[in-house]
């Protein structure tokens, strides 16, 4: 791969992380302080990525790949995303917010596959440049967390009263408009399915790996990807408000610690899943997601900050040991006719069923222990760490060890 083409994929996938880093972090406390949004519809605010991950496909299957280049119909989304973030920051109640974020989650979920399409279709040898191409991404939305904390300060106590977190969907959208015109630079990506083909639902859905579930192994490996995904919905939802409302100076910059440790624990994976198996991998996961709440639950803005730290850097090993390493299991599993199919599958079953889930449960949750000064943190995060530890005790003890030969050159 050249360098100028290295670049060019490099910079895409560094301003589409940055577009969704910039607003996504602080949606929580943006609803609830800008909007007076209770916990109830910042979950279903949130829960707009879910419906966004099972609408995706369609998108992506049905229009994407059939009918037009890749990286024109990425421009187009982004042109139309910057318009949907002006909206949203002009928003002054949720009834008027909601259909904005919405329309804005549909588009944008399908891109995260489309950014990909056109790095795996101008490179060489993936398995070497993927990971150069795909680390400016998670660049991106550190950055954009920076930029937030320490440039503007727009997530200081002062700026929250004054509004002025709506400048992060304003940011978004001036960053979301150059990655627009940006892609129109990009080379060709032409479709890769004849219009006239014929495909399916269950293809496009991934359905066409439910054969897969019969064997017991791989059952109970999507069934504990549903449930692991419910208490991560609680993180993404309600870890900014609350550093926010216990005190936290600069939430969101820290919280850019999450996507180093994200980085760094992707390279210990290979390691990992070689020397203990996918089982152990598994569970490391799932026990770091229950570890990082009980941090949660205890922490504090003064001599426990250490605590928030500690739980915020887990990220990476809360995320890449199980769902990252559970990808590489799924495509060791699948086999050459199914790939394709089970990682839609998999997509499926964790971002759209189990996140859905996630979002409504920590919603209600969190407006089950609201109180006059705020909220009681403790029960809002030991409850998802004692859902973690049951999902753990459940894989332990139904999940049975296996060898596999797993293909981790493109990590």
């Amino acid at each position: 791969m050249n360098r100028l083409l290295q670049a060019k994929l490099s910079i895409m996938m560094f301003l589409e992380f940055f577009v969704w880093g910039a607003w996504f972090v602080t949606l929580g406390t943006f609803l609830a302080n800008n909007l007076n949004a209770t916990d109830g519809q910042i979950g279903m605010a949130f829960a707009t990525q879910s419906w966004g991950a099972i609408i995706a496909p369609f998108i992506v299957g049905l229009i994407a790949d059939r009918f037009f280049n890749a990286e024109r119909i990425l421009g187009f989304i982004h042109l139309l995303g910057a318009v949907l973030m002006c909206l949203m920051a002009n928003a002054t109640e949720f009834s008027v917010f909601y259909p904005y974020v919405l329309g804005y989650m549909i588009l944008f979920m399908p891109t995260l596959a489309l950014v990909n399409s056109i790095s795996f279709r101008q490179m060489r040898d993936p398995s070497q440049d993927f990971a150069k191409i795909r680390v400016m991404g998670t660049i991106g939305w550190i950055i954009a967390g920076l930029v937030i904390s320490y440039v503007f300060s727009w997530d200081s106590q002062e700026a929250i009263l004054q509004g002025y977190l709506a400048n992060t969907f304003l940011m978004g959208a001036v960053v979301s408009a150059l990655l627009g015109l940006f892609c129109f630079t990009l080379p060709e990506t032409p479709p890769v399915t004849d219009k006239d083909e014929d495909i399916s639902i269950r293809e496009i859905l991934g359905l066409d790996a439910l054969a897969m579930l019969k064997e017991r192994n791989f059952l109970i490996f999507v069934i504990a990807s549903i449930l692991i995904s419910i208490p991560l919905s609680f993180y993404y939802q309600n870890a900014n408000p609350f550093l926010v409302e216990i005190g936290v100076n600069n939430p969101t910059g820290i919280m850019t610690i999450g996507q180093a440790s994200e980085a760094l624990f992707m390279l210990l994976i290979p390691v990992f899943l070689i020397r203990y198996g996918i089982k152990k991998t598994l569970l490391v996961g799932m026990l770091a997601w229950a570890v990082r709440y009980v941090l949660f639950a205890y922490g504090d803005s003064g001599s426990m900050l250490f605590m928030l730290i500690i739980g915020i850097a887990l990220h990476g090993l809360c995320y890449d040991f199980f769902f990252v390493a559970g990808q590489i299991y799924t495509d060791s599993k699948a086999g050459e006719k199914f790939k394709s199919s089970a990682q839609g599958l998999i997509t499926l079953a964790t971002y759209g069923i189990g996140m859905l889930i996630g979002f409504w449960a920590a919603g209600q949750i969190s407006e089950a222990y609201v109180t006059e000064g705020g909220h009681e943190w403790f029960m809002i995060w030991m409850i998802p760490a004692i859902f973690a530890v049951c999902v753990f005790f459940f894989y332990l003890f139904t999940f049975k060890q296996e060898e596999i030969d797993y293909d981790v050159s493109e990590i």
